[in-house]
C-alpha cells in the first residue's frame, strides 16, 4: 500500500512516497519543488511516472489553517475542503496552495481516493489558555473563533519527536524550545510533549521576523499606515505577508543565504534583527518553562546557516548554553549535537521531516475507516 504526502509551504512543495505494510511504513521516493512553478497536475504526473508509482491509497495534505473547527487530522469531504477555503484570508500564503493540490489529486486519481488533512494547528490545540488567549472582548473572540492557533505544528513536534528518540533516558520528558526557521518562521516551547507556547497566532503572521512577513507588529502602527497611506485592506495584508520581513529590511531579498553573502549595510541590519528576534523569544519561553533541557533548530535556514545559529546563540550563556563552534560549523543540512560539553542546555540542528508524521497521521485514518466500514 502506498500513501502520498503533500507538504505546501509557502515558496515550495514537497512530495513523499511511503509504503504501508502492517505496522511499519518507510519512504521510498521524494521531491522538492520551489519558485514559482505552479502545475500541481503537472508535478505529480512527472513524480509518480518518475518513481513509477501506479496505485496509491491515499494522500495526505499538510494544511496550515483549518480554524477552529478543523485541527484533528480528518478525511477531505466537500465540507472540509470548504471550511479550508474559508481560512484562505487567514493563510493567504498557504491553503489557496493546498487546495490546488488537493483538486490535483483529485483530478489525477479520481473523486473516490482517499485524501486527508493534517493541519499545522493540531500540535496546539490544547495550548494553555493564557497563551492561546487575546486580550480582546470575548464576546468577539467566541463570535469569530479568535484565539492563538500556532502553525508549524508538524514540523515542531517532528524536531520533539526525534529528539525523544535521541534521548530515550528521558522517556518522552523535558522542556524543549524548537525553531522551524524558513521562508516561514516559529518558536516553540514544549513540555513533555505538549505545546506550552508558540510565536504564531490567529494567523501564521504573528512572532518571528520570516522572509517576507513582518513578524510582531505594534498594531497601533498598522492602523496609522492605514490611514497615513490610504491602504485597503487587501494591500495592509501584501504588505504584511510580500513585503516586509527580511525582503524589507533589506530592500533586495528575503533569501537568507544571499543575505549572508551581501556585504550591504542593509542585510546586515535585516539579519541583525532576525536573530534578535529569535534570541528574545528564547529568553522568553526559557521563562514559560521554567528553564529548559533542550534548543533544536530546524527548517531551511535553521538547518542550513550556521552564522545564524551562532548569531541567535549568543549571550545565552547566563542561561548556560555554551556553542561548540566548531561543531555548528560542521553541520550543514544534517543531524547534529552543536553545544559544548559544558553547556546546562543542550543545542541540536534536527533536520524536520514532517513527511513522517503525515504519512503516520493518514495511516491512522485509514485504519479508522476501515474499522467504522466493519462495525457497519
Amino acid at each position: 500500500m502506498t500513501v502520498l504526502t503533500v507538504n505546501t509551504g509557502s515558496s515550495s512543495v514537497r512530495i513523499a512516497a511511503f509504503a504501508q505494510g502492517g505496522e511499519s511504513q518507510s519512504q521510498f521516493a521524494s521531491a522538492h519543488f520551489s519558485g514559482e512553478r505552479n502545475e500541481p497536475v503537472a508535478m505529480l504526473r512527472t513524480f509518480l511516472w518518475g518513481h513509477s508509482i501506479k496505485a496509491v491509497a491515499a494522500v495526505a495534505h499538510r494544511i496550515v489553517h483549518g480554524g477552529a473547527r478543523l485541527m484533528a487530522p480528518c478525511r477531505i469531504d466537500d465540507a472540509v475542503e470548504a471550511e479550508i477555503e474559508r481560512m484562505v484570508s487567514l493563510a493567504p500564503l498557504h491553503n489557496p496552495l493546498a487546495l490546488q493540490w488537493i483538486r490535483a489529486c483529485r483530478e489525477t486519481f479520481g473523486a473516490q481516493l482517499l485524501q486527508v488533512a493534517v493541519f499545522d494547528t493540531g500540535f496546539y490545540a490544547d495550548l494553555p489558555p493564557e497563551a492561546a488567549t487575546y486580550a480582546l472582548p470575548q464576546a468577539l473572540c467566541q463570535k469569530h473563533g479568535i484565539r492563538r492557533y500556532g502553525f508549524h505544528g508538524l514540523a515542531h513536534e517532528a524536531m520533539w519527536r526525534r529528539w525523544c528518540e535521541l534521548r530515550p533516558e528521558r522517556k518522552l520528558r523535558g522542556r524543549v524550545i524548537s525553531l522551524q526557521l524558513g521562508a516561514g518562521c516559529s518558536i516553540t516551547a514544549v513540555r513533555d510533549g505538549h505545546a506550552v507556547d508558540t510565536s504564531m497566532g490567529f494567523s501564521p503572521l504573528e512572532g518571528l521576523v520570516m522572509a517576507t512577513r513582518s513578524g510582531d507588529v505594534d498594531p497601533g502602527l498598522l492602523l496609522y499606515l492605514q490611514r497615513a497611506e490610504k491602504l485597503s485592506p487587501e494591500q495592509l495584508e501584501r504588505l504584511l505577508n510580500n513585503e516586509s520581513g527580511l525582503f524589507g529590511l533589506s530592500g533586495a531579498t528575503g533569501d537568507m543565504s544571499r543575505l549572508l553573502e551581501s556585504e550591504e549595510s542593509a542585510a546586515r541590519v535585516a539579519i541583525d534583527v532576525y536573530c534578535y528576534r529569535v534570541r528574545k523569544y528564547i529568553g522568553a519561553y526559557f521563562a514559560a518553562l521554567g528553564g529548559a533541557d533542550a534548543i533544536l533548530f530546524g527548517g531551511g535556514v535553521g538547518e542550513h546557516a550556521p552564522e545564524v545559529r551562532a548569531k541567535i546563540l549568543s549571550g545565552l550563556l547566563c542561561m548556560g548554553v555554551v556553542l561548540d563552534a566548531t561543531a555548528n560549523r560542521s553541520a550543514i543540512g544534517a543531524e547534529a549535537y552543536i553545544s559544548n560539553g559544558s553547556s546546562e542546555i543542550e543545542a541540536w540542528v534536527i533536520p524536520v521531516d514532517e513527511a513522517v508524521i503525515l504519512a503516520q497521521e493518514t495511516t491512522a485514518v485509514l485504519e479508522t475507516l476501515e474499522g467504522e466500514g466493519r462495525r457497519s
